[in-house]
C-alpha cells in the first residue's frame, strides 16, 4: 500500500479514558502537555487552558511534561510539584507536597504529602489563591518522577 503524502492521515483524535481523562502518550515539554489539554472534553478544556496559562505566569521557568496520561509540572532539577486529571465531574488537581502549603488546599489524600483541589464545572476558580498554592508549591522540593 501506497501512502499519498499530499494528503496524509488525519490526526488521530486521543482516546478519552474512563472519567473522559485523555490519553496521552508519555512526553516532555509543552506540546504534549497542550495536546492533552485539547483533548479534554467540554467545559474542562476551557479550565485546563485556564489552569496552564496560571501555571506559566506564576513559574515562568516551569518544566511541562505528561506522564501517567496527565499533565506534569515542575522545576528543572527539583521534581514536579502538580498535576491535574479529569474525571466524570471534577477536574483534580493535585499539589503533590500540599501538605506543606498554607492555607491548606481543601482535599486530602491517602498519600500524606499531596492535597488537591476539585474543580467542578461553572465553579469560579479563586486564581489568586490557587496562583499562591502555586508559587508555594514551586519553591518546595517536587516528587523526582522525571
Amino acid at each position: 500500500m501506497t501512502r499519498d503524502k499530499a494528503n496524509p492521515p488525519a490526526e488521530a483524535k486521543p482516546k478519552l479514558l474512563s472519567g473522559g481523562n485523555p490519553q496521552i502518550p508519555k512526553a516532555d515539554g509543552d506540546a504534549p502537555v497542550q495536546a492533552y489539554i485539547a483533548a479534554m472534553p467540554e467545559w474542562k478544556q476551557d479550565v485546563g487552558r485556564r489552569l496552564d496559562a496560571l501555571i506559566e505566569r506564576t513559574v515562568p521557568n516551569v518544566r511541562k511534561a505528561v506522564r501517567w496520561n496527565s499533565p506534569f509540572y515542575g522545576i528543572e532539577g527539583e521534581g514536579w510539584f502538580l498535576t491535574f486529571h479529569c474525571f466524570t465531574k471534577y477536574i483534580k488537581v493535585a499539589f503533590l507536597n500540599g501538605a506543606s502549603l498554607e492555607p491548606l488546599p481543601p482535599i486530602a489524600s491517602k498519600d500524606p504529602n499531596t492535597r488537591y483541589l476539585h474543580i467542578h464545572q461553572d465553579e469560579q476558580i479563586e486564581e489568586e489563591q490557587v496562583a499562591e498554592w502555586i508559587r508555594q508549591a514551586s519553591n518546595l522540593p517536587g516528587e523526582r518522577m522525571f
